[in-house]
């Protein structure tokens, strides 16, 4: 396995075919499917299509995470809307399966590709955008430095209501003084 990033509980990696199927897998739990708001049916095909995709993009980096005690794929990362002119990019997580949720998978990988984003691509902001009602991640992005920086109300309709979609960001010195701690 080529461990692109390592840290103490997963590692990151580059996907390979065989991931895909994790990724289908992930979308039957409902919880996981309501925490990225995915409301529509994906086809392994589709996925896989998408993920070559996303694989010939210069402004994004695709990420599975495994567990560094098992090797068992947990969840995936992006580092995408890499902006080199304006130092800024992006990123979403998921974790596979509810049985990782609140074991640190989820802020650990997190922590790893901000590090990798602020110190190796030299980024100076990484947003996200997270539903109002993932309190989990919330608390979790919090922790690496991430402050809210606007909403988007009612933007996601799920399960028949609406939800709103907050707008979260950090900087390079945010993240730094938030991991040292």
């Amino acid at each position: 396995m080529d461990k692109f990033l390592t840290g103490q509980k997963v590692y990151l990696r580059h996907f390979q075919k065989e991931d895909y199927k994790h990724i289908s897998k992930a979308l039957s739990y409902p919880e996981i499917r309501k925490m990225t708001g995915l409301q529509q049916f994906l086809t392994p095909q589709k996925i896989e299509k998408a993920y070559d995709a996303f694989a010939l993009a210069d402004n994004r980096l695709d990420l599975v995470i495994a567990s560094m005690e098992t090797d068992e794929v947990v969840g995936d990362l992006a580092l995408n809307e890499i902006d080199h002119l304006n130092r800024n990019g992006n990123i979403r997580i998921a974790l596979h399966d509810p049985d990782f949720f609140g074991k640190g998978y989820g802020t650990e990988a997190l922590k790893l590709i901000l590090e990798h984003g602020f110190l190796t691509l030299n980024l100076y902001r990484i947003g996200l955008c997270v539903y109002s009602y993932n309190d989990r991640g919330i608390k979790s992005y919090e922790k690496l430095g991430f402050k809210q920086e606007g909403v988007i109300r009612g933007e996601l309709f799920y399960e028949g209501e609406y939800h709103d979609n907050i707008i979260m960001g950090v900087l390079r010195d945010e993240f730094l003084v938030a991991v040292k701690k």
